[in-house]
């Protein structure tokens, strides 16, 4: 009666284990996340004011970190969808 002979071993070195989790999709969408809301921290703390003013001399001002949180909030959603979101995962 044959036998097969085992495969070999697909474990990995020590050393490639460690270079593997540094491209891991999770980590790197954690820390794009974290900078795009640091960079609405820094537009809310050092940022100028949007200053609008109409033909009545009404004069109106919103603070710049309105906006970047806005467009802040969507870039969040597509690094986050893109990141954490795995190959296969059906939407519905």
């Amino acid at each position: 009666m044959p036998t097969d002979p085992h495969e070999p071993s697909k474990a990995r070195p020590e050393g490639r284990r460690m270079i593997s989790r540094l491209f891991v999709h999770e980590m790197w969408a954690a820390l794009a996340i974290a900078v795009i809301w640091l960079a609405v921290l820094f537009a809310a703390v050092f940022g100028s004011d949007l200053v609008t003013t109409s033909a009545g001399a009404n004069v109106s001002t919103v603070p710049s970190a309105v906006v970047v949180a806005l467009f802040a909030s969507l870039a969040t959603w597509a690094v986050a969808k893109y990141g954490f979101g795995h190959p296969g995962d059906d939407p519905d």
